[in-house]
């Protein structure tokens, strides 16, 4: 049966719809699973706007500065967490299958793999000062930013430690004890916060700079807690040492598995970069109001990235079980569940630009500026959860490498050359940059959508990490 496209799928465009039709069941499941990983998912975005928030307090050139050291930090970093996100099929499919060596053997590869992206990560943080001069950033904020990165040095292991945990654990279908830990690293991330942003309990006053240190700080705990808390469910796949899972070939199919998934991770965030740092070539003002409406957007995106996840999951985990109509099911449900909030979110936007982007800063022309931008967010709103969900479903069957190029094309060949027409040519300032997003994150949505329709059509079956021959990518196209 190899290649060959099941009878429900492979006739007329309308029963390929409705076999992603989701049931009331499908629903429920999603929901059960998706609630908690949301909340987790604004639980980690709520630290950084914690940040935002508690630096905005010091002055704009603070701010601006966590804005840019951040947008540094996730540069480098957010390459490597993509790469770790190819747990989510190998052990999604593993759980499916009911064979929990493959679990383990994904667990402590997932380790070995962020013992070396935290080399390499490291390693690119070092010049921050130097590569922000160069591009032409604030004079009086590079200092700041370069220190905030180097700062965030120290938390670049359990930074990447904490997503093999988190991913293998809600591959499990366990959250529970992820979701506690994201909410008391949140209670002692605001503590360090207060202590080495403003200079309480005897530190100094290190503003932008102390916040590094104080996220750092807090990873470490989070990563920490997470083992402590779920140390009875993960301790099958830590202990005992399994010498075949750090042979080279599996970590090769694995990374090769990764690596598309991290380049569109990094694809996506660069062009958010990009824009960020074109705003700050128009000034202190334009970056922090750019950096307050790119923090409230990232809040409300979290749920759909949390939808994603719990859909890459599900979908995981009906192709371990041979189970294809239950993944399309499972991808329509997500589909449905992601562009709904988005469309809650998007009202919310349109409607109370100012109030909240009062919530990020005291400074008036931020503000000001920040509220323009408020509006076009919620434009793209509903686009984007469509997005990042549709890569989840997809992800779940391995399918990366096309929806990186996907990616690419949206993002970078139509999103951004927009940006910097309508920013600088037609002088829109942010608003430009702003409104070109909108353009690629609407590309993106619908060539994903097109890629699951055609993907998903097809023969699912389980990928193959262990075995002495290439990984199977999910999905067998018709012979």
């Amino acid at each position: 049966m190899t290649g060959a496209v099941p009878p429900s799928v492979s006739h007329a465009p309308r029963i390929l719809l409705r076999a992603y039709r989701p049931g009331r069941a499908d629903l429920g499941e999603l929901l059960r699973l998706a609630f908690p990983v949301a909340l987790v998912q604004v639980g980690m975005m709520a630290m950084g706007a914690l940040d935002t928030i508690m630096v905005g307090r010091v002055s704009p050139a603070d701010l601006a500065a966590v804005a840019i050291g951040n947008l540094y930090f996730f540069g480098v970093a957010v390459f490597g967490m993509g790469v770790l996100f190819a747990l989510d099929p190998v052990i999604a499919q593993a759980v499916g299958a009911g064979d929990p060596t493959a679990v383990a053997r994904g667990v402590q590869r997932g380790g070995a793999v962020a013992v070396g992206l935290t080399v390499l990560a490291s390693l690119l943080m070092l010049p921050a000062g130097p590569i922000l001069s160069a591009l032409q950033q604030p004079a009086e904020v590079v200092p700041l930013a370069a220190g905030y990165a180097i700062a965030s040095i120290a938390g670049v292991f359990p930074f990447y430690g904490f997503v093999v945990l988190r991913q293998s654990l809600q591959a499990m279908g366990l959250v529970k004890a992820i979701l506690w830990t994201v909410i008391a690293a949140n209670l002692a991330n605001f503590f360090f916060n207060w202590v080495l942003i403003y200079g309480n309990l005897g530190a100094p006053a290190l503003g932008a700079v102390g916040s590094g240190w104080a996220t750092s700080l807090s990873r470490w705990f989070m990563m920490l807690l997470l083992i402590a808390v779920a140390w009875t469910k993960l301790r099958p796949s830590l202990i005992p040492f399994r010498p075949e899972a750090f042979k080279v070939a599996p970590l090769v199919r694995l990374l090769r598995v990764g690596a598309p998934i991290g380049a569109q991770q990094a694809l996506e965030f660069g062009v958010f970069g990009a824009a960020g740092l074109l705003a700050g070539l128009m000034g202190t003002v334009q970056v922090a109001s750019h950096q307050v409406a790119l923090q409230l957007s990232a809040l409300t995106f979290m749920v759909p990235v949390g939808v994603a996840q719990a859909t890459g999951i599900l979908v995981g985990h009906a192709v371990g079980r041979a189970d294809p109509p239950g993944a399309r099911r499972s991808a329509g449900a997500g589909l449905l569940v992601g562009a709904g909030f988005m469309a809650l979110t998007a009202g919310l936007f349109l409607t109370f630009p100012e109030g909240l982007a009062s919530l990020f800063s005291r400074d008036a022309p931020v503000i000001a500026t920040a509220a323009l931008l408020l509006p076009i967010a919620g434009v793209f709103q509903i686009f984007d959860g469509l997005q990042v969900v549709a890569a989840g479903a997809l992800r779940g069957v391995a399918d990366t490498r096309v929806p990186m190029v996907l990616n690419l094309i949206g993002f970078w060949f139509v999103g951004l050359p927009v940006s910097v027409v309508l920013a600088f040519h037609f002088e829109l300032g942010p608003r430009g940059l702003w409104w070109g997003l909108a353009l690629g994150i609407g590309v993106v949505a619908v060539l994903l959508l097109r890629r699951i329709r055609t993907r998903f059509g097809r023969e699912l079956r389980r990928l193959v990490i262990d075995e002495g021959h290439e990984p199977y990518l999910g999905v067998q196209g018709t012979t």
